[in-house]
Order: structure tokens, then sequence, then C-alpha cells
């Protein structure tokens, strides 16, 4: 077992530092608003440090999952050097590919290793240790870290250098605000047409139209109900960063760029904490 620890106690760090705990490793956490680190060393047996310096300094692992680029860069420029020789950090926030590049520089000038590992699956994929992980950085960092990391993943793929896993998130974005947008016109469709939408489902849901959206969302999303997964803040957060990356680098996202836009629509409706497959309210807010 390993001595970790984990910043960031939102609701996806907070389940996934318990099964650490669970798991049997050495488990410290921290959280800006340390209340909330008190309450899960509470529950979970671990300990809460009260600083950033003092959870890591005796880590082996330490993992992240925090808001944006700016919350990144400022917990890591208090975490690296604080950090013992050897250590690896594992970043699972959804940040920019940018950033990894340059956290994978300073772990590499300090002396520890480094992974951007970004997670799919929600707050349920979290909270049932159900989570998949596309990370970016070194093989042998990778295989030292795969072990710790499958306390709350199913799966997990290292697709290439540092900002790989960051890269494949987006793409991961991209095909979701595409595949929720459609079924989201299509249920609607399905209701404008008079049809029963269980019925609908149980037809397509066995053939080319399948997806996990459609499997776990469907009915959900008919009966108005918007509380079962990633807010749309921070669907529109990855949806920027996803955007930024393509003017960068020349690819063309009409759709997502599209979807984005229609996702700022549902904010404009009080929507912000909606999941993502609050995309229909849009379709049928004039009915």
């Amino acid at each position: 077992m390993s001595r970790c620890t984990f910043l960031g106690l939102g609701v996806m760090g907070y389940p996934m530092a318990g099964h650490l705990a669970a798991a049997g490793h050495e488990v410290t956490v921290w959280n800006r608003t340390a209340s909330k680190a008190s309450a899960w060393a509470a529950q979970h047996g671990g300990t809460a440090a009260e600083t950033v310096e003092a959870a890591v300094a005796e880590a082996d692992f330490m993992m992240a999952c925090l808001g944006d680029d700016p919350d990144v860069r400022a917990v890591a420029e208090q975490a690296i050097p604080a950090m013992k020789p050897g250590a690896i950090l594992i970043d699972h926030t959804t940040a920019s590919a940018e950033l990894a590049r340059e956290l994978d520089q300073d772990a590499r000038e300090a002396g520890i290793g480094f992974l951007d590992a970004p997670v799919s699956g929600g707050q349920a994929g979290a909270e049932n240790g159900q989570l998949t992980i596309m990370c970016g950085g070194e093989a042998d960092t990778f295989q030292r870290a795969e072990p710790v990391m499958e306390a709350y993943a199913k799966a997990m793929s290292l697709i290439g250098p540092a900002g790989a896993g960051q890269l494949c998130k987006m793409v991961n974005q991209i095909c979701i605000a595409g595949i929720v947008q459609g079924l989201s016109e299509g249920l609607h469709f399905a209701k404008r047409s008079g049809l029963d939408p269980e019925l609908v489902i149980g037809a397509i849901s066995k053939g080319a139209a399948q997806s996990w959206q459609m499997e776990n969302r469907w009915k959900t999303m008919v009966e108005d109900t918007f509380d079962y997964g990633f807010a749309i803040d921070w669907m529109r957060k990855d949806l920027r960063i996803t955007l930024e990356e393509a003017r960068r680098n020349g690819a063309r996202l009409p759709v997502a760029a599209l979807v984005d836009q229609f996702y700022a629509d549902v904010q404009a409706m009080g929507g912000n904490r909606w999941d993502t497959s609050s995309l229909i309210a849009r379709l049928e807010r004039d009915l």
C-alpha cells in the first residue's frame, strides 16, 4: 500500500479519495474549504492537512482533482517543491494540454513523475469506483501509478506523452456534445410526433443509435429531471478548453461549437447546475 495525498474534495475527488482509503492506502487530504477535508477524514479514517505543503510532504502519489487551469497551477506551485524525489503527481482535473506540458516540465526539474489523467464517468462513476482514465506521461510513471488508480477506475489507458490525456478527454467531450444533442432532438421529435418515448427507445436502443447516454439518460430527459451528472457549467469549461485547442491545432469543430452555444442557452434558462442531458429543455422551452 502507498501513501497518497488527494487535493480537491469536490463531487469527484471526495469519493475518489474514499476509494483509495478503502483499498488500504494511507490517505491524506486537503481542500480549500478545510471543513470538507475534516469531514472526509472523520468518515474515512484518513488525515486532513492544513496546507498543501504538509499534505504532500510524505506522499508517494499526489492526486489532484480541481476546477480549471488557474486552480491547478496555483496548487501545483505549492505542491511540487514540497514533494519528495521520486513521488508522482497525478492530475485528474480536466484542464488544458498546455498546462499539462508545463507541469510535466516542472515535475521533471523537481525529480518527480507526472501524469495528466482526466477522468470520464461523472459523479456516479466516481462514487462507484468505475471511472475511465485517459493518461499522458511516461510509460514507467504510468505503470507505477496504475495499481493505485485502480482503486477508483474500471479502465485506464496511456495515450501518449504529457498532454495526451487532456487531448483525449477533449475528444471525449466533443463526442458527448454531439451525442447528447442528437438524443435530445430525437426524443423531442418523438414526443412531437405523438410517439411513446419508452417504446421508441426500446425499438432503437439495440441498434446503431445505441449509446450510453441513450441507455442511462433518456428517461430522465423525458421527465425533465437534470440532476444526474456532470453540470453544464463544467461542460462549458471543458468545451472552452477544447475549442481553444482546436484553434491552435486547426481542427474544425462546427458541431461542438454549436452545442457549446446551446449549453449557453440552457445556462440562460437557469440551468447552470443541470446535467449535460438538459439540452432537451432548450428544445422544449416554448412548448
